[in-house]
C-alpha cells in the first residue's frame, strides 16, 4: 500500500491537472498488456500498424515488467493543462543521474532491458543521448498514436473534472476521494492506494496533491518513489464513450491526403477558433499548430478572419466536404 499524508496546506493545494505526457505513457501500458484494458483494443488494432517504423522495443521498454513507468517521464504538471512540448522540456531537463535511477527503478528487482542498457554506461553522456532519443521518440508515437484522438479524449477528461469538482464542492475532500477509484481510501488525513506492489508512506509537507484523470488508466498510479511530491493518477469517467464511432465518412483517406495532424485541426475548426485555443485543445505549441494552418491557409481549407487583436481560423466550405462528405441530393 502506498498512502499519502495531507495536511490542511495539502487539501487547500488539491488540484486536477491534464497531462498529454502521462496520458501518453498509460497509452504505453495499454500496448504492453491489453488483457487489462479491453475498452481500448480498437484503439491498440489501429495504431500498432501505424506504428511499425517506430522503434517499439524502446517504447515497450519504458513500462516495466511490473507496468511501473519511470517517474521522470510522468512529470507532476505545474498548469491545469500543460502542452506535451511543455512536458517534454521539463523531461529534456531531467539529471542523468536521476534518469539512471528512475529507470532502474521501474524494472526492479529485474535488469534493465537491452534498448535502455546505456543508461547504465558510465559517465552522463550516454543518459542523456538517451534522453534526447526518448524525447523525439515520445514525440512521434503522440504524433502517430494519440494526436488525431486527443481532442476526444480532452473532453472526456474534462467532463471528469467537472464532475469531480461536484463532489468535492457538495461533500468535500471525503467525498471526492471516495468516488475516485475503489482502491481508494481516506481516513485520519491519509489517503491510502490499496493492492500496490509498492509499500511507502509520503508526507505532503504542504506540496499539495495533484489528481491527474485518465482514459487509459485501469487503475490508480502514484509515482514509484516516496520522494515524489504528492500526485495520483486514476482513471477517469466516461472512457467507454470514447471510441464511439464518429459521422466521419472520409476519415482514413483525408488522414492520407492531409496527415493527422492537419486533419484533427480541420476538425476542431467547424467553428472559428485561434492559434492558442487550437494548441490548448492538442496539446502542442501554438508555434506548431501555426506552420499546420499556414498550409492549409494557403490551399484553400480554411479561411482567417480578425476579432479584436485575434485571428480566427474556420474551415472553409471545400475542408467541410472533405470532412464531412458531400451534402444529401435533393429531390
Amino acid at each position: 500500500m502506498i498512502s499519502f499524508r495531507l495536511g490542511v496546506d495539502d487539501l487547500a493545494d488539491t488540484r486536477f491537472a491534464i497531462s498529454p505526457l502521462g496520458e501518453l505513457m498509460e497509452s504505453l501500458r495499454v500496448l504492453r498488456a491489453p488483457a487489462l484494458h479491453p475498452l481500448h483494443h480498437g484503439w491498440r488494432r489501429t495504431v500498432l500498424p501505424a506504428l511499425a517504423s517506430a522503434d517499439l522495443p524502446l517504447l515497450s521498454a519504458l513500462v516495466g515488467p511490473t507496468l511501473a513507468l519511470p517517474d521522470f517521464l510522468t512529470p507532476r504538471p505545474t498548469a491545469y493543462a500543460p502542452t506535451l512540448e511543455e512536458e517534454l522540456a521539463v523531461v529534456r531537463a531531467t539529471p542523468p543521474e536521476v534518469v539512471r535511477h528512475d529507470l532502474l527503478a521501474a524494472h526492479a528487482p529485474y535488469p534493465l532491458p537491452a534498448a535502455l542498457r546505456q543508461a547504465t554506461a558510465h559517465g552522463d553522456a550516454p543518459v542523456l543521448e538517451l534522453l534526447d532519443e526518448l524525447c523525439a521518440l515520445l514525440l512521434r508515437y503522440w504524433e502517430t498514436a494519440l494526436l488525431h484522438y486527443w481532442p476526444r479524449i480532452r473532453l472526456v477528461l474534462e467532463a471528469d473534472i467537472t464532475h469531480r469538482a461536484g463532489r468535492l464542492a457538495a461533500g468535500g475532500a471525503r467525498s471526492l476521494f471516495a468516488g475516485l477509484h475503489p482502491n481508494l481510501g481516506w481516513r485520519d488525513g491519509v489517503l491510502s492506494v490499496d493492492k500496490m506492489i509498492g509499500r511507502h508512506a509520503v508526507e505532503g509537507a504542504g506540496r499539495g496533491l495533484r489528481l491527474i484523470p485518465s482514459v487509459f488508466a485501469h487503475k490508480p498510479a502514484p509515482p514509484i518513489s516516496a520522494e515524489a511530491p504528492p500526485m495520483l493518477t486514476y482513471p477517469g469517467r466516461g472512457t467507454a464513450t470514447l471510441w464511439e464511432p464518429e459521422p466521419d465518412p472520409g476519415a482514413s483517406a483525408l488522414t492520407a491526403l492531409l496527415g493527422a495532424p492537419r486533419t484533427t485541426l480541420l476538425r476542431l475548426l467547424a467553428e472559428p477558433l485561434p492559434t492558442v485555443e487550437l494548441a490548448r485543445r492538442l496539446g502542442v505549441t501554438p508555434s506548431a499548430v501555426s506552420q499546420h494552418l499556414r498550409i492549409l491557409d494557403a490551399t484553400g481549407l480554411v479561411t482567417r478572419a480578425r476579432d479584436g487583436r485575434r485571428v480566427l481560423y474556420r474551415r472553409s466550405a471545400l475542408a467541410d466536404r472533405l470532412v464531412c462528405g458531400p451534402p444529401p441530393a435533393r429531390g
